[in-house]
């Protein structure tokens, strides 16, 4: 795996786990609590592994579909940010609350919307981070040979 790889699933991966874990268990815990729709021990390493194949998806997606696009970084975010933001808020609040049993659809809808545009707030620049960081790098290699190469 690459290092412009590696650096987009952390990208993914570090922000939406923490995220996920301090808005879910911690600031909005009572929130999710009236909701009644979590299970009294949550299973973290299951999340966990969700996150980790969501992040090698995102990052798969924003190689195909961004890294070469022709347009600035702001662009690129801001696009990347809209497409991730549209697919993750498809499984993780369309699906769920179409699905799962709790006290308020509409209620956990608003919570997880919101939960979706600060994740994505966060990932998008960080992921666009990533590929620029790796590629800058290696367009300095191209540009500057090493000696003997």
């Amino acid at each position: 795996m690459s290092k412009r790889h590696t650096l987009a699933i952390l990208a993914y991966l570090v922000p939406t786990f923490a995220l996920g874990f301090v808005w879910h268990l911690v600031v909005f815990k009572d929130y999710y609590e009236s909701l009644a729709i979590y299970r009294a021990d949550i299973i973290i390493p299951l999340g966990f592994a969700s996150m980790l194949v969501q992040s090698v998806l995102f990052a798969w997606i924003y190689d195909r579909m961004f890294a070469t696009a022709p347009s600035s970084m702001g662009a690129l975010m801001f696009k990347y940010a809209v497409l991730g933001a549209m697919i993750s808020w498809s499984f993780t609040t369309l699906a769920v609350g179409a699905k799962n049993i709790m006290s308020s659809v509409p209620r956990f809808m608003l919570i997880e919307s919101a939960f979706t545009i600060v994740q994505w707030l966060m990932v998008a620049p960080l992921t666009s981070l990533a590929f620029a960081v790796a590629d800058g790098r290696r367009r300095r290699s191209q540009a500057f040979p090493q000696a003997g190469s």
